[in-house]
């Protein structure tokens, strides 16, 4: 068992519960984890970054190569919800949970969960640059640019861009009775940093495969967090 008794018991008293996710949470469904063995922020072979290769510089300079870039290893359309997904959100239809999530593969909405804030964004939101006009992402996927030229992007926090909802999650966070952090390396800011607006008393857990760096009141449970949300009862 992963999940401790104590820990259900947090869940069950829980009335606002905040999952903070990361890619690790994805993985089940078949999207790989950024920043593991394989993943596109794994260094052998890469001879661009992925940091420039995702920044507001590529997207100026050379759009070709981050459409490139993002077609061959960040679409994964096919891939669905998993049991992580499907428990956290029964738990937004209960009104007691929310969801503030780094993913962009948009798999806590297709799950249903309701209280989302997409922090970096979504790959399925695709429009134009020059005049924020929305497209489909079925023709983004065809060509990265409009029939009239206009250039598409999909609307994700690119390097040197400000997240989305930054003041809101933080009050999420702030209003929380219980923090969960779930399948995220916890490195990336200002991410991570959504953490200190938690208050003093608030318990906070965190299910990953390995210890990420996280302040010393912070249970951390190191386990796949596929089988902790199978065992946990919503």
């Amino acid at each position: 068992m992963l999940l401790s008794a104590e820990q259900q018991r947090l869940f069950d008293d829980a009335q606002k519960i905040v999952f903070l996710t990361g890619a690790g949470v994805s993985t089940a469904s078949g999207i790989p984890d950024y920043r593991s063995k394989g993943g596109i922020y794994d260094d052998s072979g890469v001879v661009e970054r992925p940091e420039y290769l995702l920044s507001t510089d590529a997207l100026n300079r050379e759009p070709e190569k981050m459409y490139q870039f993002m077609k061959e290893n960040m679409y994964f359309p096919d891939a669905k919800p998993n049991i992580i997904h499907q428990k956290m959100a029964a738990l937004t239809h209960q009104g007691r949970a929310r969801i503030i999530t780094q993913n962009m593969d948009s798999l806590h909405t297709q799950a249903g969960a309701e209280n989302v804030i997409e922090f970096h964004g979504s790959l399925y939101t695709i429009y134009a640059v020059t005049d924020g006009a929305p497209a489909t992402f079925e023709a983004y996927m065809q060509d990265m640019r409009r029939e009239d030229g206009a250039l598409l992007r999909p609307g994700i926090t690119l390097y040197g861009e400000i997240p989305f909802h930054v003041t809101e999650a933080a009050q999420w966070v702030h209003e929380a009775d219980l923090i969960v952090i779930v399948g995220t390396s916890f490195v990336v800011y200002p991410f991570a940093g959504l953490l200190q607006y938690a208050q003093a008393q608030v318990p906070i857990i965190a299910v990953n495969l390995e210890t990420i760096p996280a302040p010393a009141n912070v249970v951390q449970v190191i386990g796949d967090a596929q089988i902790y949300f199978d065992e946990l009862r919503v």
